[in-house]
């Protein structure tokens, strides 16, 4: 039997044998897409690479890529042991071309891999390909020999990737296995393609088109290859079994599940044991790369999973804390292929025995509770949601645990009536997770809390200070001491550094003593919520475990970003005046030089929204009201009308920050201006911002927008920077900067009357008649048809259907064709007259140009239709086609 590990070795070498570089997996946290939760394929830590905004590892690479799927979009977690090959976390296996090799390269090492290296039987295999990428058939066909029907064209989504609505996409192929005639199911594209005999184990995706707004406009000038293929489906196929939890790797983890409950992986038990092996593997994963279990964002997520896993064990009998005891097994099994296991393994195991041993005393009065309200309830019975909530906010119960307990009776829980209580609790746990998105580990920091306890941060009045080193981190791991030209993270016991937090970009400046020490502070950060590492390079001296030294902030960066962190209150308040009470602060990031605010909003901000928040905003600026914060708790923090910001972190007590003029709120409330939960540093007074300018109104994502801003000096240069601008553009016009408007404006109507006078030139030869190209159509004789076909360059698309009318009524029956060119592209549009429309289709003749064209689709009405194509070169050749179809 060929091993898990065997198998992934096998892959790796492979292709490293081919000329791809080996890269390591990334963390499972992302550090190359912060809208990610978790990693969830194996392209996501080459995104950037795609996209071209970084150089790739290499024109080829090869990876194992660690994933996990069990939050946000990709949720698996509910189907996890209940079906042969959902999994929370699973590894996935790749190669990649970075504009060096494509369809035809990729085609060949997939089956060369399987059938060769791998042996796996051509017949056990198909594929399916986009059911425009007649170039892939083509390939499969040469290459494999399959017969037609082996090679599926899908017209659907399912074979067609895309990075998002703007950006790289194309074609994809999937291969797929059968596990034979004994397992329900049919193949890929029929009737039956959901049953499990037909199993899809390797994706191939071919990236060759760039689009806009869910359209493909143009052919990426070097394509390139993403593939992905699940280690855990193949493992099954080369181990001869169907069921994923049947391979090698699950089979020794249920077994050491089974050894240490003493219940057996059957019938009722076993998905209880499936749902611990998997769910072990993830939790460890997780936080082998940095996540502890926390009430929020990626740690909520952690111990949701945590959760399920540990009730399962609760089901099957387990008296003592039982996953802490299964890392060994998980260790042995993965940890060489992944050495971040062995090296977090006590990490690993103390947090899950005290994750679970806490959980162990809530669950009797969680499942009691349980007991109680569904205790008449039978089968197809459901729980009203509140009482799912209360049990997800008393007990720590998540809803698809609660879900999951009452699945053996047939009772479902009421999700909308879960989902209304949720949106009620106004805890600043709900605050969704924030950051960089990059996954230093932290577990050397879990360690130094647990000893040290908290940071004590001295900064909201201060930016200099004393402390006492308590902890020196180097190359990740603690050392006593460190030296001149070291790169190293000192832990102070107090600091007036602010740790990046609540999108405040961490404190910089210096940290020094008599004796000669010179640390330069290049940022400071706060691992776990709790500790102010100041993160540099000693630039002279040493520093050693315990040192009394001296902090100095930058004060005039720290007066710069206290401003704008500021700013982003009065927008924010400034935002729901203007826009309505739906605004919310969706995310921010507030740096020296410039802030920027998301928020949630339908639609653009109109010139007259901008200008309007932009004179609100510098209205209280002026106002030059005092700032004022006080200590509450969460709940009577909320309850007094103040905002919980987005992604902040709240403990039994929090800041409110009050802003602007008193009782100055526009909702009638009586409140001051602005009143919010933040955690950050801010101006004493709101006259210390100086001036606010916003730059840019953008959208994030659907419902999503973003302004960005400048305050204070950083805001004055922009405005004289552009009246710099204006004052070139006048002199280039020979007039005053008042008066360049006005004769801007007549540019542009000049402009606007010769594109016109131009048109109609070319209007007026295109009906000119009697010649070819721009000399006007020449009329034609297909089968007893008459047919006008015409490419004219530099013809606005708008004019084809007048010109098309024209045609029609000049012929009297026929068709006609004509394809503008511009730029490059083509824009391709045909009319039949109506006593031919029974014969021949517009829309369809049309379609027949636009795929010459590069182009798909087109439509409109039998008699006149309208496509484009992004290949303007082939505009004889659409002409042709068209002629073709005619002629039958």
């Amino acid at each position: 039997m060929t091993s898990t590990n065997d198998i992934r070795r096998s892959f790796l070498d492979y292709f490293g044998s081919h000329e791809h570089a080996e890269v390591a997996s990334a963390p499972l946290v992302p550090f190359s897409d912060p809208t990610l939760m978790f990693v969830n394929a194996g392209m996501v830590p080459f995104k950037n690479a795609f996209t071209g905004l970084e150089q790739p590892p290499a024109p080829r690479a090869t990876s194992a890529q660690k994933c996990v799927r069990a939050g946000g979009k990709h949720n698996d977690l509910d189907n996890v042991g209940y079906t042969a090959r959902h999994h929370t976390f699973f590894e996935m296996l790749g190669n990649f071309s970075f504009g060096d090799y494509f369809k035809e390269q990729a085609i060949h090492h997939a089956w060369t891999l399987l059938t060769r290296e791998w042996g796996l039987d051509p017949a056990r295999l198909l594929v399916t390909v986009y059911h425009t990428d007649d170039e892939a058939f083509d390939l499969w066909k040469k290459l494999t020999g399959f017969a037609d029907e082996k090679i599926i064209r899908i017209p659907t989504k399912d074979n067609f990737w895309a990075m998002g609505s703007d950006g790289p996409c194309g074609p994809c192929s999937e291969i797929f296995y059968d596990h034979g005639d004994h397992i329900w199911g049919g193949p890929p594209g029929s009737p039956e393609e959901d049953g499990d005999r037909f199993v899809e184990i390797w994706n191939l995706v071919f990236m060759q088109h760039a689009q806009e707004n869910d359209e493909i406009v143009a052919d990426l000038p070097k394509p390139s290859i993403d593939t992905g293929m699940g280690i855990e489906r193949v493992a099954a196929v080369m181990q001869g079994v169907h069921d994923n939890y049947d391979t090698d790797t699950f089979k020794h983890l249920i077994a050491a599940s089974e050894g240490l409950t003493g219940v057996k992986a059957e019938g009722d038990r076993t998905a209880s044991h499936r749902v611990i092996a998997d769910h072990l593997r993830s939790t460890s994963f997780l936080m082998a790369d940095g996540v502890l279990p926390s009430n929020e964002g990626r740690g909520y997520v952690l111990r949701r999973i945590m959760r399920r896993a540990m009730r399962h064990a609760h089901l099957l009998g387990a008296s003592e804390p039982l996953m802490h005891r299964l890392v060994p097994a998980l260790v042995t099994e993965m940890g060489q292929a992944y050495p971040e296991l062995q090296r977090g393994q006590a990490l690993i195991e103390e947090v899950l025995e005290r994750e679970e041993t806490q959980f162990r005393r809530t669950l009797d009065k969680g499942l009691k509770l349980l007991d109680e309200a569904t205790g008449d309830m039978g089968e197809g019975g459901t729980l009203d949601g509140e009482t799912a909530f209360k049990l997800y906010d008393t007990y720590g119960f998540p809803y698809d645990l609660t879900e999951d307990a009452l699945r053996s009776r047939g009772i479902g829980v009421d999700r909308n009536g879960f989902d209304a209580a949720m949106q009620q609790q106004k805890a600043a746990a709900r605050a969704a997770w924030k950051g960089s998105g990059e996954a230093a580990s932290e577990d050397v920091w879990f360690d130094i809390a647990e000893r040290e306890g908290s940071t004590e941060f001295t900064g909201y009045n201060s930016t200099t200070g004393e402390a006492a080193v308590v902890a020196i981190v180097k190359d990740g791991a603690e050392v006593d001491s460190a030296n001149e030209g070291d790169a190293v993270v000192i832990l102070t016991n107090q600091t007036p550094f602010y740790g990046e937090s609540g999108g405040q970009t961490g404190d910089a400046g210096r940290i020094w003593t008599p004796e000669g020490l010179e640390f330069a502070v290049e940022t400071t950060n706060k691992p776990l919520g709790r500790l102010h590492t100041h993160v540099g390079t000693i630039a002279k001296g040493s520093v050693k475990l315990g040192d009394a030294v001296h902090l100095e902030v930058d004060a005039e960066r720290r007066d710069r970003i206290r401003a704008n962190h500021s700013a982003t209150h009065l927008v924010h308040a400034a935002l729901r005046n203007r826009l309505g009470g739906h605004v919310t602060q969706k995310g921010s990031l507030v740096s020296d030089d410039r802030f920027r605010f998301d928020f949630s909003h339908p639609k653009p901000l109109s010139e007259e929204d901008v200008a309007a928040i932009e004179a609100e905003v510098n209205e209280e600026i002026r106002a030059n009201e005092t700032v004022g914060t006080r200590l509450m708790t969460p709940e009577d923090a909320v309850e007094a009308g103040a905002l919980a910001l987005f992604g902040e972190k709240y403990g039994d007590e929090v800041r409110v920050l009050s802003m602007g003029r008193k009782g100055g709120a526009r909702d009638g409330s009586g409140r001051d201006y602005s009143v919010e939960l933040c955690g950050g540093t801010h101006v004493k007074a709101t006259g210390d911002i100086g001036l606010f300018k916003i730059v840019s109104e953008s959208a994030v994502s659907s419902g999503v927008r973003r302004i960005e801003a400048l305050t204070g000096e950083a805001a004055r240069q922009w405005l004289v920077a552009r009246d710099e601008a204006v004052k070139a553009i006048a002199s280039a016009l020979k007039t005053s900067p008042d008066d360049a408007p006005t004769r801007v404006a007549a540019l542009v109507e000049e402009r606007k009357r010769l594109e016109k006078e131009l048109a109609e030139a070319k209007r007026a030869l295109a009906l000119g008649g009697g010649g070819s190209g721009d000399a006007g159509p020449a009329d034609e004789d297909i089968g007893g048809v008459t047919f006008s076909g015409q490419v004219i360059d530099g013809l606005n698309p708008k004019e084809l259907r007048p010109l098309l009318d024209e045609a029609k009524t000049r012929m009297g029956s026929g068709i006609a064709a004509i394809c503008a060119v511009n730029d490059g592209k083509a824009a391709f549009a045909v009319a039949v007259t109506d006593d031919l429309t029974d014969r021949f289709s517009a829309v369809e003749l049309v379609r027949t140009g636009v795929e010459a064209l590069g182009g798909k689709g087109g439509g409109g009405r039998p008699d006149m239709a309208q496509g484009g194509g992004p290949d303007g070169s082939k505009a004889d050749v659409a002409l042709a086609a068209v002629r073709s179809t005619i002629a039958g």
